[in-house]
């Protein structure tokens, strides 16, 4: 329990830190109350709030009505409170569930969020998936034979995985799948849940290739080097079947290297399927966390990165727990 603690403290740190450094960029390289109100903001209110004219309109410069939009707008969104101060205000609506108006649509930027995430979630969540599948026979097959025809054409293989773009990647798939052979859909399609799933297999597969690519390589690397303790030797000795030995006793102890890539592309994931949507016709949060950052939308770009990184620290905590169920020993440590 001790160890658990003090992962959660460590990774609220974590998150803390990267939504205080998101929040101060986005407010110190952009104007909030510009994005928000646009030209509106940039007229000079002096005399009014002065009280040395109650209308200018008459003279080509602002109504008093102006005036009045702008101080509650900045007042709504504490405008004039200091930056660390509205930081905090802006966290403590976190914790309540509340993100913020979207500056463009005025659309809760939850209801927004709640429209494209579970798409990207689903995305990412199959292409994890497939990796997973993909990777772990291939690596247990390449480790059997070791240095053998299969291997060397799995190297090769690989490598021309990991060179491959994710763009490029994608082009190919939705050319020859979607386009020449008809296999998949062209777009993605929400009617029921058999045709949202088979919209994301081109996509999710995209991101999968290249993950299960590198899983292999590093499970393939640890599996070789398991299998020359002295625990194989002995179960070999036992009589025990090559593939009981392969699976019961080598895969085990040869994951963590493949966990801790898996935590850290995870939240990668989620923040880099832009291309991928964009290929596919996928309505997930990279194209709108795109919109937002084009249009200024701040509120949205809050909102969207502190889902990535909450996943993050979710998913690498369940990493973190996953080793400690591996290895008893890292609980000690």
């Amino acid at each position: 329990m001790r160890y658990i603690l003090q992962r959660i403290g460590q990774l609220v740190m974590v998150l803390l830190a990267v939504t205080a450094i998101t929040f101060a960029s986005v407010n110190v390289l952009g104007d909030p109350l510009t994005n928000i109100l646009g030209p509106l903001a940039s007229v000079d209110c002096t005399d009014v709030e002065a009280g040395l004219v109650e209308d200018i309109s008459t003279r080509g410069g602002t109504s008093q009505g102006d005036c009045e939009v702008i101080a509650l707008t900045r007042a709504e969104f504490n405008l004039d409170d200091p930056l660390p101060q509205r930081y905090v205000t802006w966290l403590g609506d976190i914790a309540t569930g509340d993100f913020g108006t979207s500056f463009q649509n005025q659309l809760p930027v939850s209801t927004v969020i709640k429209n494209k995430l579970p798409v990207t979630l689903r995305l990412v969540g199959m292409g994890l998936f497939l990796s997973i599948m993909i990777s772990i026979p291939w690596a247990l097959l390449s480790a059997y034979r070791a240095n053998r025809a299969f291997d060397n054409v799995s190297t090769v293989v690989s490598f021309g995985l990991l060179a491959v773009p994710n763009f490029a990647m994608g082009v190919i798939l939705f050319y020859f799948f979607a386009v020449r052979w008809q296999i998949f859909p062209t777009r993605y399609d929400p009617s029921n849940a058999y045709s949202q799933i088979k919209s994301l297999v081109l996509p999710a597969l995209t991101l999968a290739l290249p993950l299960a690519a590198t899983y292999q390589r590093l499970l393939r690397t640890d599996l070789i080097t398991t299998l020359q303790e002295d625990f194989v030797h002995m179960a070999r000795a036992k009589g025990l079947p090559s593939r009981t030995i392969m699976v019961r006793h080598a895969l085990r102890p040869s994951m963590f290297s493949v966990l801790t890539v898996f935590g850290i592309n995870t939240g990668a994931l989620l923040g880099g399927t832009l291309v991928i949507e964009q290929i596919f016709s996928v309505p997930g949060m990279g194209g709108e966390i795109v919109t937002a950052i084009v249009r200024d939308d701040t509120p949205v770009v809050l909102g969207i990165v502190v889902i990535i990184v909450t996943a993050f620290v979710v998913v690498n905590l369940l990493v973190d727990l996953m080793y400690s169920i591996l290895d008893p020993r890292v609980r000690r440590g």
